[in-house]
């Protein structure tokens, strides 16, 4: 596969968020080829520290996107997952880069296609810009202050504009669709989905559950398990773009740049229709 040219160097002094969402989708897509060559080859798998997978195709797709954002923004900080578990101790920072290389690595590991590439950049605890990227399906979500998707193939670039369809999350039916998490469960949320009108539940991996109710084909994905903040960024600026919201647990939105906390989330639920979770969220 030939790889493809890398995004042009982007100026972030007086860029919009669109701008800023458009040029994190480039460099997203700058992982691609890696991550499917890696894909169709069958890698080695490891395992981390804390018990989780690794494979070359996330260090690859890391250091790629590594090298795009020092490019174009060298001062701005790079929070990464796999310079994470290597040890890399990020310094506090109001606005910084979150990257996970390959979200989803078990659905990667399983062959089914469910993984994606995440990019975000956050600024005051929140992910203004964000791309999610999903090689295996030809599928790229990306958004700032409006919300994109479009095809993708790797080693593709983004595509003209006409190409690009624009987001929103629908209101609440009466019988909501929720989305699950494909390898995770826990009985919280098997209590928290018991308490709300679902009339249909979906599994995805990775990040496709944020873009899933960005997209308006579901309503509601909570998740109450452990997750790190590049797990969520990229997939939460998308819908916060579409128009969603995704709450804490503890209140409010959920907030980045926890560095005291090591960059760990608490439970969320990520909502298309602010209607519904003013209504349902706290009940």
């Amino acid at each position: 596969m030939t790889p493809p040219s890398p995004p042009k160097a982007f100026s972030f002094e007086g860029a919009s968020r669109d701008a800023v969402a458009e040029f994190l989708a480039e460099v997203a897509l700058a992982a691609g080829p890696a991550v499917m060559e890696e894909y169709r080859r069958g890698c080695a798998i490891e395992t981390k520290a804390d018990g989780t997978p690794v494979t070359a195709a996330d260090r690859r797709a890391e250091a790629i996107i590594a090298a795009e954002l020092r490019r174009s923004a060298p001062d701005i900080p790079i929070v990464a997952e796999e310079a994470a578990a290597a040890g890399a101790s990020p310094t506090a920072a109001s606005r910084f880069f979150l990257v996970d290389p390959l979200d989803g690595t078990r659905e990667f590991i399983a062959r089914n296609g469910e993984f994606t590439i995440n990019v975000a950049l956050i600024e005051r605890n929140a992910p203004i810009a964000g791309a999610v990227y999903a090689p295996a399906i030809d599928k790229l979500w990306f958004g700032g202050t409006s919300a994109y998707a479009c095809q993708a193939k790797p080693g593709g670039g983004l595509g003209p504009r006409g190409a690009w369809r624009r987001l929103h999350v629908r209101s609440a039916p009466a019988a909501m669709v929720a989305l699950a998490s494909r390898s995770h469960g826990d009985p919280k949320t098997e209590a928290f989905l018991a308490r709300l009108p679902i009339g249909e539940r979906r599994s995805a991996g990775s990040s496709l559950k944020f873009c899933v109710v960005a997209e308006g084909e579901g309503d509601v994905y909570p998740r109450f398990g452990p997750t790190m903040e590049w797990d969520t960024a990229a997939g939460d600026a998308v819908l916060r773009a579409a128009g969603g919201v995704v709450l804490s647990t503890e209140g409010g939105p959920l907030v980045y740049g926890k560095f005291d906390r090591g960059l760990r989330n608490g439970g969320f639920v990520a909502w298309g229709d602010p209607a519904a979770a003013e209504r349902w969220n706290h009940r």
